[in-house]
């Protein structure tokens, strides 16, 4: 089944209608640390999770570079929402193109997020296990009894874990013949398995307080063998293959996280045209030094917008190039996220004490633009990533 051809000036239409209606109650679900369930209603009404969804499965078929500008415009009204939904955007685009998982699970899950807007994320960060993006491997174990796989562990920072519909869960495979060191795979879990339960850690956290990112306890929670997924041995190496994974999340992530930025400059930016002291006569916007922090917190969002729209849209057009876009991408991630502490960080100069009050958003703003440094690659990783792609450019 295929849908009605939505183009990118629509899909980005109907993110600034959410990001208008998030705007209105986000901050007293940040008080309360709570998901916005509206928020998901008017997710799923609006159709905006079957955007990444390929066409041949009954949704959009939008691409990277659609999905990039999209987050952006809905991080504007709450950026909780947007990193939570990101981790849907980013697991859907990805397979999309890979073809990872096998046909009839990708249509199933698919179909659920057309029909009824399921959610979706991949679930694997442990305490122990730090970021997963540098290997290891996991604590939480699949065990076969004879007749499937029983999941045990404790997973941490699940997005939106109360309302997943399904939970990509990175495990650990016992020792076989075949797997002499064990094996790694992806289960795929329904939120209303038995024996899965949700721990709120997440509501009083400094950043994105209403993402619901909580942990997921996992006891003997039953899931068939065919929805045991991406299965490998734990000494396995893979040949080279474009970063599918990195692009899908650095990139939609940094589309978010700029948003947040954006949204930090337009608000104080409101306010320093209606702010006037009784001692200036005349609104704050008209002095040199708010001109200065303005252009402070808008000349990195807009290079790092031009970045991150120029990755995304070669990752799109040209296939070909994918396998070389890396150091670019890790770029696009850096320059984003750096760009959103920076014009956070400038508004709250520029309104003063209120800026660190409810009264103005910007406070909010700067707590959750913290969170993006915190997501793969980390800023030591993609220096790292950029200075030695640069540095084998120029061997000799």
């Amino acid at each position: 089944m295929r849908t009605a051809h939505l183009d990118r000036a629509d899909m980005c239409a109907i993110a600034h209608d959410l990001a208008t209606f998030f705007a209105q109650s986000a901050d007293s679900y940040d008080r309360a640390g709570t998901l916005p369930e509206p928020f998901y209603h008017a997710l799923r009404q609006s159709g905006y999770l079957s955007f990444v969804v390929p066409q041949e499965y009954g949704g959009r078929g939008a691409s990277l570079a659609d999905m990039v500008r999209t987050q952006e415009i809905l991080a504007g009204g709450c950026g909780s929402t947007a990193m939570a939904v990101d981790m849907t955007v980013h697991v859907i685009g990805r397979v999309g193109q890979t073809r990872s998982y096998p046909e009839p699970i990708y249509a199933a899950i698919c179909a659920d997020i057309v029909a009824n807007g399921a959610l979706v994320n991949a679930v694997a960060s442990e305490k122990e296990l730090g970021s997963p993006s540098r290997g290891g491997l996991p604590a939480t174990t699949a065990t076969w009894d004879g007749s499937q796989w029983r999941i045990n562990g404790h997973k941490l920072f699940v997005s939106m874990a109360p309302m997943l519909r399904y939970l990509i869960t990175n495990v650990a495979l016992p020792v076989t013949a075949d797997m002499p060191h064990g094996g790694i795979a992806n289960a795929v879990v329904r939120g209303d398995a038995p024996g899965l339960s949700f721990r709120d850690t997440w509501g009083d956290a400094l950043a994105l307080r209403s993402s619901g990112s909580g942990d997921v306890l996992y006891h003997d929670v039953p899931v068939a063998d065919d929805w045991l997924i991406e299965r490998k041995s734990a000494a396995a190496t893979s040949p080279a293959e474009p970063p599918y994974g990195m692009a899908w999340f650095a990139l939609t992530l940094a589309g978010v996280y700029l948003g947040i930025g954006q949204a930090a400059v337009d608000a104080v930016a409101r306010y320093a045209n209606t702010r006037i002291p009784t001692a200036l006569g005349k609104p704050i916007a008209t002095l040199a030094t708010v001109q200065h922090r303005i252009g402070e917190a808008s000349i990195p969002l807009q290079a790092a917008r031009a970045l991150l729209y120029d990755v995304a849209d070669t990752w799109s057009d040209d296939p070909t190039a994918r396998m070389t876009l890396g150091p670019r991408i890790a770029a696009a991630k850096y320059a984003a996220t750096n760009a959103a502490l920076v014009a956070t960080d400038q508004a709250l100069r520029i309104a003063g004490g209120f800026g660190i009050t409810r009264d103005l958003p910007l406070e909010r703003f700067f707590r959750d633009a913290r969170a993006g440094i915190t997501h793969p690659p980390n800023d030591d990783a993609a220096l790292e990533l950029v200075g030695r792609d640069v540095l084998q450019r120029h061997a000799v």
